[in-house]
């Protein structure tokens, strides 16, 4: 299915997938799609999957389009949807506006289109080209793949440290180990997830907003606090502010440990899955939860303890470390807590993809071995 693609399929392509990313964090429990239509190598029409999921990147760029959409090619990043939802298929508008070409970068793994749009397309007469530029845009919708694939989000942990890897004094001093420039970076980060996660021992060591405070961007992702037991002291600044971000608690339940019901805050969802022996919430269980309830992309910000078990797990699938340029020394606190590691081979399991530097402090990018 996969055709070789020339360079001006990938130009065409890679604009659809810039127009893709502008949705990151916005359109879930559907994935973030570009599509652009072009005619005589000239862009006549564009879309992203809008705010929420609806209308479709297709239907867009086909508006935008019009009636030139006839006869001409539609480049677009995920496969268009052959089945009837709460919207008709893309697959049938597309042959509708009589385009002569689609070219497509990911084949949707849903089991309601898996290869049935390209299908439909085809005995349409429409010219078919699949692949291109599969592996970017596959990291592009690494949320929503991952998420019909294995039935969790996508998961990516951020950790801010010294350069010996500790993320605080060991009196809990941890406001501000990195600079000006990595924090923006950071809440740009935020900015492009469905959800935020931490543990309780945060929320109470550094009392977070967990929010997102970009100038122009009035989005918050979910925040979601891990916690043996919901309770929270009602002048945190996440009790404060939970009239405005929606916030989740996810807590553990046991044979030994019963969730408190009389302990919560008003206006917090409290989840509650099984747990280990010390109540504290399982996290594949967790994550499995926030896949049923819409949410494909998860940026983990939290101590040492949740990221331990996580990693224990193999639940990170990108690591975002970012160093400053100070050494804390051994009195401080660590970022990871023990793995339990037999073999140096156990702890190798991750690829460096990016290394950049924001103002004094450094940012490496790690993915999860295949």
């Amino acid at each position: 299915m996969v055709s070789p693609s020339s360079s001006d399929d990938q130009k065409w392509m890679r604009s659809a997938l810039v127009l893709a990313s502008k949705g990151d964090g916005l359109t879930s429990p559907n994935p973030a799609v570009g599509c652009v239509i072009v005619k005589n190598n000239g862009l006549i029409g564009r879309g992203v999957t809008a705010i929420g999921g609806r209308p479709h990147a297709e239907t867009l760029a086909m508006a935008d389009a019009g009636k030139a959409a006839k006869g001409a090619t539609a480049y677009v990043t995920l496969e268009p949807c052959a089945h009837t939802g709460k919207t008709p298929p893309c697959a049938d508008a597309l042959i509708d506006a009589g385009v002569s070409r689609v070219v497509i970068g990911v084949i949707d793994p849903d089991d309601r289109v898996a290869g049935e749009g390209v299908t439909k397309l085809k005995a349409a007469g429409i010219d078919v080209t699949a692949g291109v530029l599969e592996a970017e845009i596959s990291r592009q919708l690494s949320g929503y793949l991952m998420v019909r694939r294995q039935g969790r989000p996508y998961v990516t942990v951020k950790i801010a440290s010294s350069q010996d890897g500790k993320i605080a004094l060991k009196d809990g001093t941890s406001q501000w180990i990195t600079g000006a420039d990595a924090r923006r970076y950071v809440h740009e980060l935020r900015s492009r997830h469905d959800v935020i996660m931490t543990g309780m021992g945060t929320v109470r060591a550094d009392n977070p907003m967990l929010n997102c405070r970009l100038n122009g961007v009035d989005h918050h992702p979910v925040r979601v606090i891990m916690a043996s037991h919901p309770e929270f002291d009602p002048n945190s600044n996440i009790a404060q502010s939970l009239a405005d971000i929606p916030t989740i608690c996810i807590t553990g339940q046991s044979e030994h440990t019963e969730p408190d019901k009389d302990r919560h805050v008003a206006a917090m969802k409290i989840i509650t899955v099984a747990g280990d022996k010390d109540g504290r919430p399982d996290v594949m269980n967790a994550l499995s939860v926030l896949a049923k309830q819409g949410m494909t992309s998860v940026l983990v910000e939290a101590g040492g303890t949740l990221l331990a078990s996580m990693m224990r797990q193999g639940l990170v699938d990108r690591l975002i470390w970012i160093k400053a340029p100070m050494i804390i020394g051994g009195e401080g606190i660590d970022a990871i807590d023990a793995l339990d590691l037999s073999s140096l081979d156990e702890g190798r399991g991750f690829t460096t993809v990016l290394r950049q530097q924001l103002g004094d402090d450094m940012v490496d990018i790690f993915e999860r071995n295949t």
